[in-house]
C-alpha cells in the first residue's frame, strides 16, 4: 500500500515536470516567432510562409500597376565600403563584365533569393515605343566612345573618341551616305583633344572646341581648331577663355557660341558661357566675348540651331574624375545627376524654359539629327539605379516637334547604347558607334562598338 502511493506519488512528480517543461517551450518558441516575424526586414534568414505569401502578393500588385521590382541589395553588409570600392574599380571603364561574371558566380541565386524586394518608378524602365525596322550597315573602321561627329551632305565625319579607357583615337573616319561605305581617313592635329569634344559647322569648315586630351580620366584642354573639309587642313582658333569638358557648341547668327560643359575637374558643372565671330573658316575676332550663361550647367548635351534659334537639350551635372594621386589619372566614380532639361536662347538673348525630355537624357551631342522641323535624338544615358548606382543606358528614339514644342517616342533602337553618332540621308535615319548594353534584361553599359545600322524615317 504505501509501495503503491509511493509510485503514485513519483509519477504525478514526473508528469509535472514534463509539463513544465514543454511549456517553458511552448512559450520560448512563441517568444521566438514573435521576434522573427516583427523583425524580418532586418533578416537574411528565409521568409515565413505568410511573409513570402505577402510578398508575392504586394509584388504582383505593383508590377499590375506598372511598378518595377528590384533586389533589395542594400539588405545584407558586404564587408563594408572596402569590398563596395573594390567592386565598384572592377566595374568601371568600357568593356568592363566583372559584374556580370559576379552575377553568374556560386553566390548568384543566393543574391537573387534574398529578400524582401525594394520597388521602384517605372521611369527607370524603358518607355512604351513601336518597333523599327533596323538594317545593319557596314561597321564603323574601329569601336568608338564618346567620339565626335559632323555631316556635311553626303559625309559623316567621325572623329576621335575612346577605344577603351586607356587607348584614345586621333583620327577620323569618313562614311559614305550615298556608297554606304566608310573611307577616307585622315589624322587629328597632336595637340588636339581626343573626346568629349565641341563640335559645330557652316558647311564646309568645321570649328573644334576643348574636349579631353588623352585616356582615362585627365582633364580638359582650351585648344580650339578649324578644318577645312575640302582641303582636310587644320587651323587654330584663338583658345577659350578656360578648358571646357564636352561643352554644348554650335554656330549661330555669325559666332561660334560654347556653353556649359564640365569644368577642369570634369566634375564641376559650368556655366559659362562664349562666343567668337567666324565666317568662311576664318576667325574674326582675337578674343572670346562673353554671353549669358546658361540657365544649367554641365557637359553630354545635345546643342541644335533651327529656324534661327539654338537649343540646349538634356545632360547632366557631374561625371567621373580622376581618383587623387594616380599617375594615369585612373577614373573615379562620383555622384552625377541626369536631366531632361530643354532651353531655347532667342534673338534677345534671353533663355526660355522649354517642355522637358520623356525622359531624363544626357551623352547625346552627337546623338540628333533635324528632319521637317523636329530634332530627333537617339540613344543616351538616364538616371543611375538608385540602389547600386551605375548607369542605365537608353534605347529610345525620341522626337521634338519643333512646331507643336511636344516631345514623342517614336521608335526602338537594336539596343540601348549611349553616345551614338547620328545622321540623316535620303530618308534613312543612320547611327554608328557608342557604348551598348549588356543585353535586353541588363541596361547596364559593357561593350564599346564601332556597329552602324539604319531605318527608313517616316514622321
Amino acid at each position: 500500500m504505501a509501495r503503491n502511493a509511493h509510485k503514485h506519488a513519483a509519477s504525478a512528480t514526473h508528469w509535472i515536470a514534463l509539463a513544465t517543461c514543454m511549456a517553458l517551450l511552448g512559450a520560448a518558441l512563441f517568444v521566438d516567432f514573435r521576434w522573427a516575424y516583427s523583425s524580418s526586414s532586418f533578416s537574411s534568414s528565409p521568409p515565413s510562409a505568410t511573409s513570402a505569401f505577402l510578398s508575392l502578393a504586394s509584388n504582383w500588385a505593383l508590377e499590375k500597376s506598372g511598378i518595377i521590382v528590384f533586389p533589395d541589395l542594400g539588405s545584407r553588409n558586404e564587408s563594408g565600403d572596402q569590398l563596395q570600392e573594390v567592386r565598384a574599380q572592377e566595374d568601371r571603364g568600357p568593356g568592363s563584365d566583372a559584374k556580370e561574371k559576379r552575377d553568374q558566380g556560386p553566390d548568384a541565386k543566393e543574391k537573387r533569393d534574398r529578400g524582401p524586394d525594394r520597388f521602384l518608378s517605372a521611369t527607370y524602365a524603358d518607355l512604351p515605343a513601336p518597333d523599327m525596322k533596323w538594317e545593319e550597315m557596314p561597321p564603323a573602321p574601329v569601336p568608338r566612345l564618346d567620339g565626335a561627329a559632323i555631316q556635311i551632305d553626303n559625309l559623316l565625319y567621325v572623329f576621335s573618341g575612346y577605344r577603351t579607357l586607356d587607348h584614345v583615337h586621333s583620327h577620323v573616319d569618313v562614311f559614305n551616305f550615298t556608297s554606304n561605305t566608310w573611307g577616307g581617313r585622315f589624322d587629328t592635329p597632336k595637340d588636339m583633344a581626343n573626346s568629349h569634344l565641341g563640335m559645330a559647322t557652316d558647311g564646309r569648315y568645321v570649328y573644334i572646341v576643348s574636349g579631353q586630351y588623352g585616356p582615362q580620366c585627365r582633364g580638359p584642354v582650351a585648344h580650339t581648331f578649324i578644318l577645312d573639309t575640302k582641303t582636310k587642313k587644320w587651323d587654330k582658333m584663338p583658345p577659350l577663355p578656360a578648358p571646357r569638358y564636352a561643352p554644348a557648341t554650335q554656330l549661330w547668327r555669325g559666332r561660334l557660341h560654347v556653353m556649359g560643359g564640365g569644368k577642369e575637374n570634369r566634375h564641376t558643372p559650368a556655366l559659362e558661357h562664349w562666343s567668337i565671330a567666324v565666317k568662311d573658316g576664318k576667325v574674326l575676332e582675337k578674343e572670346w566675348r562673353t554671353e549669358v550663361p546658361i540657365p544649367r550647367g554641365g557637359p553630354h548635351r545635345a546643342c541644335v540651331v533651327v529656324d534661327d534659334k539654338l537649343y540646349v537639350i538634356g545632360g547632366q551635372e557631374g561625371d567621373f574624375m580622376a581618383k587623387p594621386g594616380s599617375p594615369i589619372f585612373k577614373c573615379s566614380r562620383r555622384h552625377e545627376v541626369v536631366y531632361g532639361d530643354v532651353y531655347m536662347l532667342d534673338a534677345g538673348m534671353k533663355w526660355k524654359v522649354l517642355p522637358p525630355m520623356p525622359k531624363p537624357d544626357s551623352h547625346i551631342e552627337f546623338s540628333w539629327v533635324v528632319v521637317n522641323n523636329s530634332i530627333i535624338i537617339t540613344g543616351g544615358t538616364t538616371e543611375k539605379h538608385p540602389i547600386n548606382k551605375r548607369m542605365i543606358l537608353v534605347g529610345e528614339v525620341f522626337r521634338f516637334d519643333l512646331d507643336t514644342l511636344k516631345w514623342t517616342v517614336i521608335g526602338k533602337l537594336p539596343y540601348r547604347i549611349k553616345t551614338t553618332i547620328a545622321g540623316f540621308w535620303d530618308g534613312w535615319l543612320y547611327f554608328t558607334s557608342g557604348q551598348r548594353d549588356r543585353g535586353p534584361d541588363n541596361p547596364q553599359p559593357k561593350m564599346v562598338v564601332g556597329d552602324m545600322w539604319r531605318t527608313k524615317l517616316r514622321l
